[in-house]
């Protein structure tokens, strides 16, 4: 087969184009391995997007098949390349991903760039007031009250006045001072320490603003993108959907101004992520492996297959979202054997929450729950020791999955003494998800409670 494409082709090319790669492929003798090395994908990745287990929507990556295959960019209905004049492109563009359009927000700054005092004060009055009105009364020191009830709004709010602009502003401390407080950040969340979070990460976000305000250069670039992904995965996790795509966003700014490649394909995870929750799941497919095969991964050293693999089970966790478990079994088994090559240490653990065979066994819990076989999560569970795990949020994790799966197996008292375990690893992690609450929440009405469920139901803020 050659450029030449017949009328009657195009419509089957649109709606599979996959197959139409498979077949021009073969039809031009080339081998996986020969088309991955034209188009900078992997062998493996190559067969993903013929059998369409990587959905072929990426402009980009579309264009990079015809290219290679020597077909018109018509044959998979995009339009042809644009013109160039002086050195522009005339026509339409490829943008990455940015935000949905209700989590942006209005200019508050004047035509010059700075905020008039009068309207800089109303800000300041509005912001103490929205607080109070939910709860969070600020007090004389730009604190909040303490009290587990209050964390995850604490938590919340913080965060996004932080990342408004609209807390006191910080003076710019030195490289080191944010290094020695994102270390600590990062060991809060780790042990889910969230008290101590919900003070130490809106700093860091305020730092980084003051950072970018005053053109203190480029060195503190890769900590304001750790503290943005950091901020990303709590607010995830208390189901801030908004937020996390402001976070997200900003990360990848971060990242990519940086040049740091890990960070850049931890931040592609991320929003993978947030399209999967908000129900994008080709998209989030294509998002993590798209990135997972990035060129700027392929180098030799553990932390690019670690990033990797990270990559590869996100896609993995969507398959299961959409009860595609053939898709899902083999993404999990393609990252299972890039952690087994790398031994049993947990690699990348501040930056992904760590990549090992526990993990990955980890993540395969969650998949199968997602993927409706409750057994097969538990049978995921028994291969796992706790103790393995990098850290206490990762073994809550276990003990929270472990619960869902007895709780959708009508096995009540295990699903609470679960629970019951998460929460003694890490109380703060437990009574602030709302995963957690939603499941106690099941468990008060769907059947007989005892103490235990009604102390826990008590803890977590559960309403029948």
């Amino acid at each position: 087969m050659n450029a030449d494409i017949s009328a009657r082709a195009l419509p089957a090319a649109r709606s599979d184009p996959g197959a139409l790669i498979r077949h021009t492929r073969q039809a031009q003798g080339l081998t996986l391995v020969q088309l991955g090395a034209r188009t900078g994908y992997s062998a493996a990745q190559v067969s993903r997007y013929e059998r369409g287990i990587s959905p072929l929507t990426d402009i980009t990556v579309l264009a990079r098949f015809a290219d290679a295959l020597g077909l018109p960019l018509q044959v998979f209905g995009l339009a042809p390349r644009p013109q160039v004049r002086h050195g522009h492109s005339i026509g339409p563009t490829t943008a990455f991903p940015r935000l949905p359009p209700s989590t942006l927000t209005g200019r508050t700054s004047g035509q010059d760039g700075e905020v008039p005092v009068h309207r800089r004060q109303l800000l300041a009055n509005l912001a103490i007031t929205a607080a109070a009105a939910v709860g969070y009364p600020f007090l004389a020191d730009g604190t909040g009250p303490s009290g587990e009830e209050d964390l995850s709004g604490l938590m919340v709010g913080r965060l996004r006045d932080a990342m408004l602009g609209l807390n006191r502003a910080v003076d710019v401390p030195s490289t080191t001072q944010v290094q020695a407080e994102l270390a600590r950040a990062l060991a809060d969340f780790h042990t889910c320490q969230y008290e101590s979070l919900a003070t130490r990460l809106p700093w860091l976000i305020r730092v980084g603003h003051a950072t970018t305000a005053v053109g203190a250069g480029n060195d503190l670039v890769g900590l304001q993108t750790q503290s943005y992904l950091l901020a990303t995965r709590m607010l995830i996790k208390l189901d801030e959907q908004q937020l996390g795509w402001m976070a997200a966003d900003r990360a990848r700014q971060f990242a990519e101004a940086d040049g740091d490649a890990l960070l850049v394909a931890e931040s592609a995870r991320q929003l993978a992520v947030l399209s999967r929750r908000a129900g994008w799941h080709d998209q989030a497919v294509s998002i993590a492996l798209t990135a997972a095969d990035d060129p700027s991964l392929r180098g030799p050293g553990p932390a690019e297959t670690a990033v990797r693999g990270l990559l590869v089970q996100s896609a993995a966790y969507t398959c299961a979202r959409v009860h595609d478990r053939s898709g899902m079994r083999e993404l999990t088994r393609e990252a299972a054997a890039m952690a087994a090559g790398l031994g049993p240490g947990a690699l990348l653990r501040d930056h992904g929450g760590g990549f090992s065979s526990a993990t990955v066994a980890l993540h395969l819990i969650s998949a199968e729950n997602s993927a409706g076989d409750p057994g097969a999560a538990l049978a995921a569970a028994r291969t796992i020791a706790p103790h393995a795990l990098p850290s206490v949020e990762r073994r809550a994790r276990y003990y929270t999955d472990v619960a869902t799966a007895l709780g959708s197996m009508g096995r009540r008292d295990e699903c609470v003494r679960a629970l019951l375990a998460a929460e003694h690893h890490a109380p703060e992690e437990t009574r602030t998800r709302p995963a957690v609450r939603s499941l106690v929440s099941g468990l008060l009405v769907s059947g007989r409670t005892t103490p235990d469920l009604r102390g826990l139901a008590a803890r977590v803020g559960a309403l029948v």
